[in-house]
């Protein structure tokens, strides 16, 4: 678990690591339960302290009141299963100290605390203490991620500092057996709670870092009050820790448990059980990961063969077009070639067979212009014979002349006894203008 810099708040982290989901516009349904995640994620389980008011008992056993203060107060429910380590009833006016999660009830909508433990408020002055030393040990750097050490990713030897009696040893032990039955472990046993426990505990991490007989240690315990889990919290403990060469994960208590330990050491695990299952992946998954790698390798070297085989088909067809038009190259070289090696009685006879054709097609172009010229000059003949005034003569009409050769075209212009020619379609003859008779009555 990464440590949150103790400058910010672990509201305004996850709020800056989330910016950009409140960029968008919800219903009430997505946004309540947005607003569910936020606080339950940014706000983890912590210590509270007030008193209780308007409490009451459900025919479910459930415990539903208020935890107040002068000028505050929020709802709190502690469900019947939790009750059982709780070592005291709640009543109206009692001040306690509970720990519990925030939970945002969107039907709604109340926020509200789910208790999990239940305690007389005579344990604020050791909470204190917690705080005091836990922003004693964040001021002196012990907390910085970038001290942290990453784990070694499968471990031939596992170190376990815990109680050889306790229920941690035998859920690391049965973990690892299921896990990785192949990882050694080596048990370094430690009180872990009571008088004196811190100073034998960090006795026995200098003596773990000494002998490096392993590549990672677990440091664990089960779960237990803040009393119980104090040895966690003490100098010794937390010193030796950071002075501690090897890797550390802890597993101390249960998942909402948290003591200094667990912010020094290199991995946090909410439980032994995680721990143990933090130090080496299962071998199940890493034979189904090995699987995998090999499928993809499988997968890349037959696309590489296939890639290779599609360049050389590429290859062995530019071959062959290429030896394809040298050859052609060739072949049309070689009947070029072949034409001017021709004999030369065989050219002259192509040269005749030429001239022939040629004369052929002068005869033929010569007979065609002659026949256009001699329908030209019908067409020319036929539109002089229609043109000529013989031809109307021979129609019936007759040329009228003066007597000095003019054309008469007007009637009007003759008198009687005018001398007058008539040129007929045959022959010429010559008349007098007789008067004109009277009209008969």
């Amino acid at each position: 678990m990464t440590s949150i810099p103790s400058n910010h708040s672990p509201s305004e982290a996850f709020f800056r690591a989330n910016a950009d989901v409140f960029e968008k516009t919800y219903t009430v349904t997505e946004f309540t339960q947005c607003l569910q995640t936020i606080l339950e994620k940014a706000l983890p389980a912590c210590w509270i302290h007030g008193e209780i008011s308007n409490f009451t008992e459900a025919s479910s056993g459930h415990w539903y009141f208020n935890l107040k203060e002068s000028q505050a107060q929020i709802r709190c429910v502690m469900f019947r299963f939790r009750q059982n380590g709780s070592t005291v009833r709640p009543s109206n006016g009692m001040a306690v100290r509970l720990r519990g999660t925030l939970s945002y009830y969107a039907p709604n909508g109340t926020c509200q605390i789910l208790v999990d433990n239940l305690r007389p408020a005579g344990l604020g002055a050791l909470f204190e203490a917690f705080n005091r030393l836990k922003q004693q040990y964040a001021a002196a750097g012990l907390f910085d991620p970038e001290r942290k050490r990453p784990l070694p990713v499968m471990p031939r030897r596992v170190g376990v500092l815990t109680s050889p009696v306790g229920a941690a040893w035998r859920d690391v032990l049965t973990t690892l057996q299921r896990r990785a039955p192949q990882v050694a472990l080596i048990l370094y046993p430690i009180p872990v709670q009571g008088e004196g426990a811190a100073q034998q505990i960090a006795a026995r991490l200098l003596e773990a870092g000494m002998r490096a007989e392993c590549d990672v240690l677990i440091l664990c315990r089960g779960g237990g009050s803040m009393e119980d889990l104090w040895a966690f919290n003490e100098a010794p403990v937390v010193e030796a820790l950071a002075a501690c060469p090897l890797p550390v994960i802890t597993g101390i208590g249960h998942e909402t448990d948290f003591t200094l330990a667990d912010f020094v050491a290199d991995q946090r695990a909410p439980t032994p059980t995680a721990a143990a299952e933090l130090v080496h992946p299962e071998r199940q998954q890493l034979l189904h990961q090995l699987a995998q790698l090999e499928e993809r390798h499988f997968l890349a070297l037959r696309r590489r063969v296939e890639k290779i085989a599609l360049h050389l088909d590429q290859y062995r067809l530019r071959w062959e077009n290429l030896q394809r038009r040298y050859w052609d190259r060739q072949r049309q070289r070689l009947g070029t070639l072949a034409q001017r090696l021709v004999h030369p009685g065989q050219r002259i006879a192509f040269q005749r067979q030429a001239l022939a054709a040629l004369d052929q097609r002068w005869q033929q172009t010569f007979q065609r212009w002659f026949e256009q010229q001699h329908r030209h000059l019908e067409r020319q003949t036929r539109t002089l014979e229609h043109l000529n005034p013989r031809a109307i003569l021979a129609r019936g009409y007759a040329l009228v002349q003066d007597s000095a050769g003019h054309v008469i075209d007007d009637a009007t212009r003759l008198k009687p006894g005018d001398r007058v020619q008539l040129t007929l379609a045959h022959g010429t003859r010559h008349a007098a203008i007789l008067p004109e008779a009277a009209p008969p009555h």
